[in-house]
């Protein structure tokens, strides 16, 4: 029996064709010979309590003037498909929330959803961090400015990041005695009302911030170290930072050990982890990247192993 797969994401017409990730997915499903359909987040809806879409039948190529084929618009339940890849990008606000209740919806009629919704919901990319602290550089979780500036006392040289951010949007690095403390405290906390992340500066990041990818429980064995830009903080390449790709340390893949059990109890087939010298500093679980930069260089079909962990729990 031929395997339907859906994929929820962004308009595939905006993607990056070198370079996205949802796109490695969908060829090696392609390459498998499974059914593709296409899902936006605005198709996804509840009726008389069924999770239902509205889907197109998709097609894929390796070409970039014609990588993809859209048929026609068709309403179903979601019961329709067997397995639905959640691949909608952050932010996480309300409307991804509805998405994941409507996706957990689909999973109750026997849909495999990757990831599972309620760790979509439950794992914050940075607070789901801090469950390991053994593997944490020294952080704080707070709105309170007292605190912040306490930490910021305490360590010199810091970290404020939003908990809710991606590709490196409104991270602050500030130095001993910066003049723009109290000021960044009261943007990203909003005067006190928003929880924030602070974390000792690690000066690592200068050789890179690692994306490590872990397909079922399995860490691949190179990551992308994202290495910023002169005079840059943030090693995202959305930050204008540059790719490297690199073999795992001993102390990656202990950090890879000690988060590994929770990702599998937690149904998280697809994960990055992000780590910056011998610091875990987020665990990426909605839509982790990097697949095609690490494949290009040593060809590991990251994507077809998780195709195939997909098929195993379809049997």
């Amino acid at each position: 029996m031929t395997i339907k797969l859906a994929i929820v994401m962004d308009p595939i017409q905006a993607i990056n064709y070198k370079k996205d990730s949802s796109l490695a997915m969908l060829w090696a499903a392609d390459a498998r010979g499974w059914e593709l359909h296409y899902i936006t987040h605005g198709d996804l809806y509840i009726e008389a309590g069924k999770a239902m879409c509205r889907s197109k039948t998709l097609k894929v190529f390796h070409d970039p003037a014609h990588f993809y084929e859209l048929g026609e618009p068709t309403l179903q339940a979601l019961s329709h498909f067997d397995v639905v890849l959640m691949r909608k990008d952050p932010p996480f606000d309300n409307e991804f929330l509805y998405q994941t209740y409507i996706l957990e919806a689909a999973e109750r009629e026997g849909v495999l959803v990757v990831n599972k919704p309620a760790s979509l919901r439950d794992c914050n990319e940075k607070m789901f961090a801090t469950q390991f602290p053994q593997c944490c550089p020294p952080h704080l979780v707070s709105s309170d400015a007292r605190l912040l500036r306490q930490f910021h006392k305490q360590h010199g040289d810091v970290i404020f990041k939003p908990l809710d951010g991606m590709g490196g949007t409104g991270i602050f690095r500030l130095k001993p005695d910066d003049g723009n403390t109290s000021v960044v405290i009261e943007t990203l906390t909003q005067m006190g009302q928003v929880s924030i992340m602070a974390q000792r500066y690690i000066p690592e990041i200068k050789q890179g911030d690692k994306r490590i990818l872990i397909v079922d429980g399995q860490p691949m064995p190179y990551a992308l170290a994202r290495i910023p830009s002169e005079g840059e903080t943030r090693g995202n390449i959305a930050a204008g930072g540059t790719g490297k790709v690199v073999p795992l340390s001993d102390r990656d893949r202990w950090i890879c050990q000690q988060v590994i059990f929770a990702l599998q109890e937690k149904g998280l087939l697809f994960v990055g982890l992000d780590v910056i010298g011998d610091y875990l500093t987020e665990i990426n679980v909605t839509s982790p990247t990097c697949i095609r930069e690490i494949d290009n260089v040593h060809h590991l079909d990251i994507a077809g192993q998780l195709m195939t962990a997909i098929k195993k729990r379809l049997q």
